[in-house]
């Protein structure tokens, strides 16, 4: 029984671990949903008013992020808004792995390491998730893609 125990907890560290690297990038949208909705509650916007202020604003925070990061072109401003997408991932991070690390490792200090490692490795996975997902399509005037390839035969060499 004490294995199976061992078993399932290894698998729900891992299920846990693979949750937080893969919503890692949604951590921004969420703290801007959260706080949206709670001042929408406390406006008086009621429970149900501010759950859907809380999710419309998350869901505008990672849509508009996403589509500012395809659309401009220095790299100092895309870094800038990569950032702005990492950095509170690498703090929930931070937290998530100070937390798991509280349950089986007794050291202060290697809970620390830990903790700082999984800040590090988690906003590193935002910083990714974000730049590989909105990479902007380089486009020809014409509309079609530089890479795409191009039809070798067209009706005005057909005809001759």
């Amino acid at each position: 029984m004490l294995v199976i125990g061992l078993i399932l907890s290894i698998f729900g560290i891992g299920l846990f671990c693979w949750l937080i690297f893969t919503l890692a990038v949604y951590a921004l949208p969420f703290f801007v949903g959260l706080t949206a909705g709670m001042a929408a509650f406390h406006g008086g916007a009621g429970v149900i008013g501010a759950l859907l202020v809380g999710i419309v604003v998350g869901a505008l925070t990672l849509g508009v992020g996403q589509i500012a990061f395809a659309v401009v072109r220095p790299l100092p401003l895309r870094a800038a808004i990569a950032a702005a997408f990492a950095i509170p991932a690498a703090i929930a991070g931070y937290h998530a792995v100070l937390g798991l690390s509280q349950i089986g490792v007794p050291s202060l200090l290697w809970r620390e390491v830990f903790a700082w490692i999984g800040a590090i490795f988690i906003g590193g996975t935002a910083w990714t998730r974000m730049t590989v997902f909105t990479e902007p399509l380089p486009l020809r005037p014409g509309g079609a893609s530089q890479n795409e390839p191009q039809p070798l035969l067209t009706a005005a060499t057909r005809e001759r």
